[in-house]
């Protein structure tokens, strides 16, 4: 069994054996980056209804509006205010040392999530990270583009990138992962023409593909890191007149946004990053670390792929 499988089966026992939290009321200070961002609405749902599950359990969210030193500010607030835990989605996963540093001094434990902290394998015991491994989403991502393209009989196809914050360690990792399945043998010829960053955010993808259509770039093939730019790159190709049946889209998260944009016809490809997974392993692994438990430094929850013929398995009830 791979180290990856490992980590699934042991994240798999874990929530399984957390349905009794701990006796006593739980105070969990939680740091979001960035309110707005869609992805991290739908996981702080899914945190706020898993909490809601074990009684005594509440949490204390706060916005970091995509501020390093207002995050560290939030940090030591919460360990000043002795919450019994921390979650952290950091703005800045290089950033995260004074985080780390603040929580250890004063015993409190720390989940992050969404952003993976600097030095992840030299973490405290009592602090350790909660989503899904960047490589797999990247991987199907491209693989599933590559077998639409060989569908449609397809030979060769140009593409643009747009990628996530540059700082974000699931930007590059997306990114390369997607890559290496274009340059996997048995895949059309995918010629990457540009990659730069949107951070992101729908408007800024929105602008970076009018800039790209405005140079006389018109893609075979668009590959977002996430959905709100891959919805920001649809709506710029579709307001100059852009085909989208000419077009592969594919995005990452699987939001219902995306989801809708697909039922229209106009996205091609995301795969689920499920807010809802990764919401529940957060606060369950969070009462297990409170509670003593041995937890796994690194606790993954499975991506999965959705197209146009399964999309509808994904929509919201």
């Amino acid at each position: 069994m791979s180290k990856h499988f490992r980590v699934l089966a042991a994240a798999g026992a874990l929530v399984c054996g957390l349905h009794q939290s701990p006796a006593s009321a739980q105070e969990i200070g939680v740091t979001i980056s960035n309110f707005n961002d869609n992805f991290l609405t739908l996981l702080r749902q899914a945190m706020s209804e898993t909490a809601e599950q074990h009684q005594g359990t509440s949490l204390q969210f706060e916005d970091s509006q995509l501020e390093v030193g207002r995050q560290l500010d939030q940090v030591q607030n919460f360990v000043a205010s002795g919450v019994d835990g921390i979650i952290i989605a950091p703005v800045d996963g290089g950033s995260t040392e004074a985080m780390t540093a603040a929580a250890e001094q004063s015993g409190i434990p720390v989940v992050y999530t969404n952003n993976l902290p600097v030095n992840l394998d030299q973490l405290p015991p009592n602090q350790v990270f909660v989503g899904s491994d960047e490589t797999e989403s990247g991987r199907m991502q491209g693989e599933e583009i590559c077998r639409q393209l060989k569908d449609a009989g397809i030979e060769s196809a140009t593409a643009v990138i747009l990628l996530g914050d540059l700082s974000n360690p699931a930007t590059p990792l997306r990114t390369e992962s997607a890559k290496a399945a274009f340059a996997s043998e048995g895949c059309p010829s995918i010629d990457v023409v540009d990659e730069q960053t949107a951070t992101w955010q729908r408007n800024q993808a929105s602008d970076l593909m009018t800039n790209w259509l405005t140079a006389g770039i018109q893609p075979d093939v668009v590959v977002a890191n996430n959905d709100e730019m891959a919805i920001g790159a649809i709506l710029a190709m579709k307001a100059v007149g852009v085909d989208m049946k000419k077009v592969i889209v594919a995005g990452i998260d699987a939001t219902p946004d995306a989801l809708a944009a697909m039922a229209a016809g106009d996205m091609d490809v995301t795969v689920l990053q499920s807010a809802r997974g990764q919401g529940k392993a957060i606060v369950e692994t969070m009462l297990a670390l409170i509670a003593g438990q041995d937890v796994p430094r690194e606790v993954y929850v499975p991506y999965e792929l959705v197209t146009p013929a399964n999309y509808q398995e994904f929509l919201p009830n």
